[in-house]
């Protein structure tokens, strides 16, 4: 006899905690699912970005969402602190960084083993250092573009952002020409003119995160490259920058920077760029750089990464699942399993 079919059912409550990057975007990331899994949704904007937040609220109500399917609440740490530990919520799901993730699982943990206390779901998507491999056999202004785009791109601040480059011995000298070049050409300014290719810096907590480990890798030894600009006196600035001479050891090559800096590092054969690409913590994302499939698809096959892309970056599919490996967290986002984070089955 064939056994029932089980068919899904919701949660109940997801609280959902997204940083400040991409407002928007990780609003809508996190709350679809949610829904189209028939769940409600409380949400807390990083306290810097709320007020896209409440703007899409206000859309909500005007779409004529009912009241109480999604609920908006703003403030700091404590806020969503509340939110990890109150007893009606069934499923957690946070972006941000690795620090927090880490506090929330403790909390969760601690709920979830206590008595009469349910079980609360959790996903985390969390810090980054993805490793972008170029080999010789590259297409060399194909791969400094697609390098570029990688790291500067919303002033560095992207969880994926490709904030290492190992680059075959080879052609060393003229993948840094070309970075050099190309460096001099990013547009610094008001990043509401569509021209503008580098923003201001978030905050100045995050501007002074930057700075820190920047000096560090000095300090320790490398060489800092900067785009000749002028910085307005106005907001939190950082000129797009990349280091060379960087080694394992520094802090600016083990720690997420969140910013426009992109520290290089040499390699000589494959098995060295897999060995360098994965000794960090993190395991968000990386990518190959070749001209051969069969090279590609062996590296990564070996690259502890969640998402790994080859001659491109940052491409994603919405039938497609995101998510990391180690302290860049668990869980997944996107397709199938994303809708499954949302359900029970039974």
């Amino acid at each position: 006899m064939r056994s029932p079919v089980r068919q899904p059912s919701p949660l109940g409550v997801a609280a959902q905690i997204i940083p400040w990057n991409f407002p928007l975007l990780m609003a809508a990331w996190k709350i679809a699912p949610a829904l189209a899994c028939g769940n409600t949704v409380v949400l807390k904007p990083a306290e810097t970005t709320s007020l896209t937040a409440m703007r899409l609220a206000e859309i909500f109500a005007e779409a004529g969402l009912p009241d109480g399917v999604v609920n908006i609440v703003t403030g700091a740490g404590a806020t969503g602190g509340a939110l990890v530990n109150h007893p009606d919520v069934d499923k957690i799901a946070f972006t941000g960084s690795t620090e927090v993730g880490k506090l929330i699982v403790k909390a969760v943990a601690a709920r979830s083993t206590g008595k009469a206390v349910r079980a609360t779901r959790l996903t985390l998507e969390l810090g980054g250092k993805a490793a972008n491999i170029i080999f010789e056999d590259a297409p060399l202004d194909q791969a400094v573009q697609g390098i570029i785009h990688a790291i500067y791109f919303n002033q560095g601040h992207v969880c994926c952002a490709g904030s290492r480059l190992l680059v075959q011995e080879g052609i060393y000298k003229a993948v840094i020409k070309k970075l050099r070049e190309r460096l001099q050409t990013l547009r610094v300014g008001n990043p509401l003119d569509k021209n503008t290719d580098i923003g201001a810096i978030n905050s100045r907590a995050q501007l002074e995160k930057i700075h820190g480990l920047v000096q560090s890798s000095i300090a320790e030894g490398a060489e800092l490259h900067q785009a000749t600009c002028t910085l307005s006196e106005k907001g939190y600035w950082f000129p797009p920058s990349f280091l060379t001479g960087v080694t394992l050891n520094h802090r600016v090559a083990q720690e997420e920077i969140f910013g426009p800096v992109l520290s290089v590092m040499t390699f000589r054969t494959p098995e060295e760029a897999i060995e360098r690409a994965n000794n960090t913590p993190y395991g968000l994302s990386a990518g190959v750089w070749t001209d051969k499939g069969s090279k590609a698809f062996q590296a990564i096959s070996q690259l502890r990464a969640g998402v790994v892309w080859a001659n491109t970056c940052n491409k994603f599919a919405p039938a497609s699942p995101f998510g990391g490996y180690r302290e860049s967290g668990f869980g997944r986002e996107g397709g199938l399993q994303g809708l499954a984070a949302y359900c029970r089955l039974g």
